[in-house]
């Protein structure tokens, strides 16, 4: 997977280590080379890639999954573990009233939303991480504001300790960072991730970044023609 930019500030400054990234860039590249189209698996919260050879050998190597959730979506309907399973989704993060990441973030999820539209074997999920103020309506209105049309993109609320455990321990939405915050401390990230058929972590990708889309949408269908 091509990942590689140093990862920029998200809602709120972050400092991330450019020279950690750079090396796993580089150590990627070539094992993308070696391997031809396979995908990474992430298993830690410091994203060090995990290349298998063997099917049989995931289950074994790479035990993280995403855990189970409950949230409402837009429309005011129950999403949950059970509408992925065997599907890809991608995750991000994000809050309505955030003036100018989210907004980019949204329009480069749209790429994505084109690039399969309906598809059945696919699913956008972006949680709110102001799960407080981002009640149904106010999804639904940002859906139509923003021109969501697929039935597959679902904008979630719920409890924010549920969404803020599920964001830092299950996607590892903000790295080692964020890994043993608690839901006092206020989420922000500008990743995306991609998660396989059996909900586990397959990329991270900088959703402020129009052409890292053009990656995530390379990787989907690789995992579509190869599904694992």
């Amino acid at each position: 997977m091509v990942y590689w930019a140093p990862k920029t500030a998200g809602m709120w400054p972050t400092v991330f280590f450019g020279s950690k990234l750079l090396a796993i860039a580089v150590f990627l590249l070539g094992c993308q080379h070696e391997t031809g189209q396979r995908l990474p698996y992430y298993n830690t919260p410091d994203f060090t890639p995990v290349f298998i050879e063997s099917e049989t050998e995931v289950a074994g190597k790479i035990p993280h999954t995403i855990g189970d959730f409950s949230f409402k979506d837009q429309h005011g309907k129950t999403v949950s573990q059970k509408d992925i399973e065997g599907k890809i989704h991608v995750a991000d993060f994000f809050f309505t009233s955030c003036g100018i990441i989210c907004p980019r973030m949204t329009k480069h999820l749209k790429l994505i939303e084109k690039a399969f539209p309906n598809d059945p074997h696919l699913v956008l999920l972006s949680y709110s991480v102001t799960p407080w103020i981002d009640s149904v309506a106010r999804l639904k209105k940002y859906s139509l504001t923003n021109g969501i049309q697929s039935k597959n993109w679902h904008l979630l609320t719920g409890r924010k300790s549920e969404i803020y455990q599920l964001a830092r321990q299950s996607y590892f939405a903000e790295e080692e960072l964020g890994f043993n915050k608690d839901s006092t401390e206020f989420l922000h990230t500008e990743h995306f991730l991609l998660v396989d058929q059996h909900k586990r972590i397959r990329g991270i990708y900088n959703g402020t970044l129009e052409l890292e889309m053009e990656q995530l949408i390379a990787d989907i269908k690789t995992l579509r023609q190869k599904p694992e």
